[in-house]
C-alpha cells in the first residue's frame, strides 16, 4: 500500500509536473505527502577586510536567500496540496549541493515512495542531480515524472521492464500498489533468450496470474546501446501510462556511475517511470 509518500520539489526548475501527479497520486491511493524543497547555499564567500564577523553575515544573508527559495518552491506544492483536500507537510531544506544530497535521500528512507522530476538536460542546476542520488540512497522506490508531463497521474497501463535481474525484481516488487490497480500489464523483454527459463516473461506472467493479475508479453531484439529506446518505442506503441524498471548505477570515488539503459531513461524518459536499486 502507498500510505506515506515524499515528492521532491525543484527550487530552480518548473514544478508543475511534479506537483501535480504526486497531488494526484496522493489522492488516488488517500496517502500521506511531504514535500520537500532544497535551497542551495553557495560555499564562495570571499574574505572580508572585517575578519569573521562580516563573514558571518554574509553566511546568514546566503542562507536566508536559500530557505526562501525552498519554501517559494513549496508554496505552490502547499496551494495545491490544501485545494485537493489531502494530509501533507513541508520540508524546506538549505545547505552546500555537496551536502544536501546525502540529506534529501536519508529523509527519503522511510517512505513508501519517492516522487522526483526527471532531470532536464540543458538546464545547469543541482536540483538535476538530486532524484538520482535519491534513487542509489534512499532505498526505496522512486517515480520519476518527465518534465513534459502534464496532469494528474493515472497509470492504467503499465509495462515491466523485465531483464530477470534482481534490480528488475525489486521494481517489481515495489510496483505492486500500482500494479493490483492496473487495467492492463505489459511485459517489456529486449533480447529475451539471454533471460534465464526460471526466470523468463513466461514464468513472470505465471506469477502474476496467481495474483490474479493479467499481462501479456512484448519481446523485441536489441543491440545493447539500443535497450533504452527499444523500451521506450514499446512503450509509445502500447500507450503505456507507467514504465517499471531496476535503477542500474553504483559511485566510484564519489562519482555517480549510471547503467547505460537508466542513463539513457533519465534523459529521455516519455513516460513516469518507477525505478528501484
Amino acid at each position: 500500500m502507498l500510505r506515506d509518500l515524499l515528492v521532491h520539489i525543484p527550487s530552480e526548475r518548473p514544478v508543475r509536473p511534479v506537483v501535480d501527479a504526486a497531488v494526484s497520486l496522493a489522492m488516488a491511493h488517500a496517502a500521506h505527502l511531504d514535500a520537500a524543497s532544497i535551497g542551495y547555499e553557495t560555499t564562495n564567500v570571499d574574505l572580508a577586510p572585517d575578519g569573521g564577523a562580516a563573514i558571518a553575515v554574509v553566511i546568514e544573508i546566503e542562507h536566508e536567500r536559500a530557505m526562501a527559495q525552498a519554501n517559494a518552491a513549496l508554496a505552490v506544492f502547499e496551494t495545491e496540496a490544501r485545494n485537493a483536500g489531502i494530509s501533507y507537510g513541508l520540508h524546506p531544506l538549505t545547505g552546500a549541493s555537496a551536502e544536501i544530497a546525502t540529506t534529501a535521500s536519508t529523509l527519503a528512507r522511510l517512505y513508501d515512495l519517492t516522487i522526483a522530476l526527471q532531470p532536464e538536460p540543458g538546464r545547469d542546476t543541482f536540483d538535476n542531480s538530486i532524484p538520482q542520488e535519491i534513487l542509489f540512497q534512499s532505498g526505496g522506490p522512486v517515480l520519476l515524472i518527465p518534465y513534459t508531463h502534464k496532469g494528474p497521474f493515472a497509470p492504467k497501463h503499465i509495462g515491466i521492464a523485465w531483464d530477470g535481474s534482481r534490480l528488475a525484481a525489486r521494481a517489481l516488487r515495489d510496483a505492486a500498489p500500482f500494479l493490483a490497480h492496473a487495467h492492463a500489464i505489459t511485459i517489456i523483454t529486449v533480447n529475451a533468450a539471454e533471460i534465464p527459463a526460471e526466470i523468463s516473461a513466461a514464468t513472470l506472467v505465471a506469477h502474476l496470474a496467481r495474483r490474479g493479475l493479467g499481462a501479456r508479453i512484448v519481446s523485441m531484439s536489441a543491440d545493447r546501446a539500443d535497450i533504452q529506446s527499444t523500451i521506450l518505442s514499446i512503450a509509445a506503441d502500447t500507450d503505456l501510462d507507467l514504465i517499471v524498471m531496476g535503477g542500474y548505477g553504483h559511485s566510484r570515488l564519489q562519482e555517480r556511475i549510471l547503467g547505460g539503459v537508466t542513463r539513457g531513461m533519465l534523459q529521455s524518459m516519455t513516460v513516469p517511470t518507477l525505478m528501484s536499486h
